[in-house]
């Protein structure tokens, strides 16, 4: 593209209102690889301008009311504004604005030429050169009135004292300056800043998700690309904050005040449900129980085995959420009750179950599994006294890891198939070989109780819930969302549950038999294995199966097996091919409409709920759980040099080229890959 002639309109001023007023117009060839410097001295040079002395200025109007001024203050700015001129070229104009002359050069003011005047006969005897009265400069008289003697040596040794007025560093302040004559709403283009709010504004788009990780370098980066904008640290991270506040129901403190009005659109929206919220003396928060209607009336078509676990909070007045889930009929994760209360102790775990207990009812069957912690104990023998209590499989091994630091792999080995075996015969053998491989084990898994964590010794049916697998799945999947202020935390909660409900209803209104699909799956897979079975009648009712080297015996009549899967989990074992039917859940929920259009009782909205008394610690807040006793957290692996301890980011470790790969295809064509990470390119460089 050629030369491209341009109109400049100098000789205004911009005024309050962003408009340039007055002024001449004139017009400027510029060559296709012009600059801003080269730019800047050709306007100088048009207009007889001294840039050293003047101040000079360049826009052009946008023509948008959001912005109608905007800078060429570099390259990237000209080449916009050409841009803008190559479309249409009348509409666009430069504007120019020249300030004034801030000293005046090469005249003498009249009080220099009094002072001169009265010391024309002055000489100072024995100066020989300026360096010797550098403290002349630094006077008061000289600083206010630009002032400055210049000392002239000679040959003599006299110097003659003459007075005139030049430029010095010397300024006045702003605050002695009556008026003012700069608009208060104008900044130039290249001290464009902004404030916290308006990055929250900016940047909360990209905050609706909790999940996702944005930190505040994502945040400086984002503002640089998009809006040209440098902001520190320190900026980021308050906008972040200010998007997180509008975007989860305000500040924690509103939150908690918002909480009684949520709650009760909530019962209003969800007929059914349960929800407890309970208070101290102080109107401060204690405890809070929810359990959706889909969940009651859910869980009398599931397993009644309930597994329990509590996380800790990562808000600001922190907390422990307290969980009740099982398995639906397709082996999937139903959530029960939610609770939060203050830690996890006696009384917080005894208030949660007592609230489960009068929501779920008791069942004579009913299993409950958990982990070691002592309060959970005392509040299941509190509250439940007649479910059986069952320990997670998972979490005891990591405490025998713990007590037996020298047999982990033996433990590993032998553990997990005796804890899941269903046969009495079955585990004899293997626990006999669990004890000879590490001695000490036997006392110390007896005093626990084989039936707490066996299948086989267990006086109820656990089913397939041998550990707490599925509230460590429901937690991870809320380890953002745990974040957030209480009201956005529960009301993430009722999000992911709708969402679960509707669509495993969806599924189930599509299933062709009165089974789920998993069950389905696993039915088809043993009725497999089962075709290479040898099967002898005895009876009406009685078979004898032959499955490899070992026969069982299967009672059709009483729906027993003698390999006890199929009395343990109810489900047709390879001996047996039955139907087991389950009727999926009818019930979900409904949305809670947007906050502007809550209907709630005036003794509600008056209610102002305050947060807990808890001690704010310094600094940030923990969002990493501490891990069990025994527990091994995986290390990241990086995927460039295929080492451990980092990842793919965070590399340094240089990648050597492999000769072998250009010896093999001499001369071939093939495009090479290009080295993206720093470490590629500097081994680039050494070979």
């Amino acid at each position: 593209m050629g030369d491209l002639a341009i109109w400049l309109r100098v000789g205004g001023k911009i005024n309050e209102s962003l408009n340039y007023v007055g002024g001449d117009y004139e017009m400027l060839l510029l060559k296709k690889n012009v600059t801003y410097g080269g730019l800047r001295k050709m306007i100088a040079k048009l207009l007889n301008v001294d840039e050293s002395v003047r101040k000079m200025e360049l826009n052009f109007e946008t023509g948008v009311p959001f912005k109608p001024l905007y800078g060429v203050t570099d390259d990237r700015t000209l080449e916009l504004y050409m841009h803008h001129v190559r479309q249409e070229s009348t509409k666009y104009l430069l504007l120019v604005t020249v300030g004034e002359e801030s000293v005046t050069h090469g005249k003498v003011s009249d009080k220099a030429k009094t002072e001169d005047q009265n010391l024309s006969d002055s000489y100072i005897p024995g100066l020989d050169s300026i360096n010797e009265v550098p403290n002349m400069a630094n006077s008061s008289n000289v600083a206010e009135d630009h002032v400055l003697p210049e000392l002239f040596s000679n040959s003599y040794g006299k110097v003659p004292i003459q007075s005139f007025q030049v430029e010095t560093h010397f300024r006045r302040s702003s605050l002695f300056e009556k008026k003012h004559t700069c608009p208060t709403d104008f900044k130039p283009v290249r001290r464009r800043q902004a404030k916290s709010w308006v990055v929250g504004e900016c940047v909360k788009r990209k905050l609706i998700n909790p999940g996702r990780v944005y930190r505040p370098r994502d945040v400086m980066d984002d503002m640089k690309r998009k809006f040209g904008v440098d902001i520190s640290y320190s900026v980021a991270w308050r906008g972040r904050e200010c998007a997180y506040d509008n975007l989860r129901l305000g500040t924690p403190e509103q939150s908690y005040k918002l909480l009684p009005g949520y709650l009760h659109m909530f019962m209003a929206t969800n007929p059914g449900s349960v929800v407890n919220l309970e208070v101290t003396d102080g109107n401060k928060f204690q405890y809070l129980f929810i359990a959706f209607a889909a969940s009651i009336h859910g869980f009398s078509y599931c397993r009644p085995v309930i597994s329990i676990d509590a996380t800790h909070l990562k808000g600001k007045y922190r907390g422990v959420l307290f969980t009740a889930v099982c398995h639906d009929a397709n082996q999937q994760i139903f959530p029960l009750a939610f609770g939060v209360g203050d830690s996890e102790n006696d009384a917080s775990w005894s208030w949660f179950l007592g609230r489960v207990k009068s929501v779920f009812g008791v069942n004579p069957a009913l299993v409950i599994v958990s982990d070691r912690h002592r309060s959970i104990n005392n509040a299941v023998q509190e509250v439940f006294p007649q479910a059986f209590h069952g320990i997670c499989m998972y979490h005891l091994l990591n405490n025998l890891k713990t007590k037996f630091r020298n047999k982990t792999k033996e433990l590993e080995q032998h553990y997990i198939r005796t804890a899941k075996t269903y046969n009495l015969q079955d585990f004899h053998v293997l626990f006999y070989t669990l004890c000879s491989a590490v001695p000490g084990v036997k006392e110390y898994l007896e005093a626990v109780g084989l039936d707490r964590w066996t299948r086989s010794h267990a006086p109820s049916r656990r089913y397939n819930i041998m550990t707490t697998n599925i509230s460590e799945s429901l937690n991870a999947v809320l380890v953002k969302v745990r974040e957030l202020p209480i009201t956005a935390f529960v009301n993430e909660i009722r999000l992911l549950c709708q969402k679960w409900f509707h669509e495993r209803r969806t599924k189930a209104a599509g299933c062709t038999t009165m089974m789920s699909k998993d069950i389905e799956t696993k039915l088809e897979e043993r009725k497999d294995r089962a075709q290479a079975m040898g099967v002898i009648c005895a009876d009406q009712y009685m078979f004898d199966v032959v499955d490899g080297e070992r026969n069982y015996c299967v009672d059709m009549a009483l729906w027993t097996c003698t390999c006890r899967k199929f009395q343990l989990d109810q489900l047709p074992c390879d001996h047996v091919l039955a139907v087991v039917r389950k009727t999926p859940y009818q019930a979900y929920d409904f949305p809670i409409p947007h906050i502007s259009s809550w209907t709630i009782p005036q003794q509600i909205s008056e209610f102002e709920l305050q947060p807990p008394d808890v001690r704010t610690v310094a600094g940030r807040r923990r969002k990493r759980r501490l891990p069990s006793i025994g527990e091994e957290l995986p290390t990241p692996k990086c995927s460039r040099c295929k080492e451990r301890g980092h990842n793919r980011a965070t590399c340094q470790n240089p990648i050597a080229l492999q000769p072998s790969d250009e010896a093999e295809c001499p001369g071939s064509n093939l495009p090479t890959r290009q080295p993206t990470h720093p470490s590629d390119q500097q081994s680039m460089q050494q070979l």
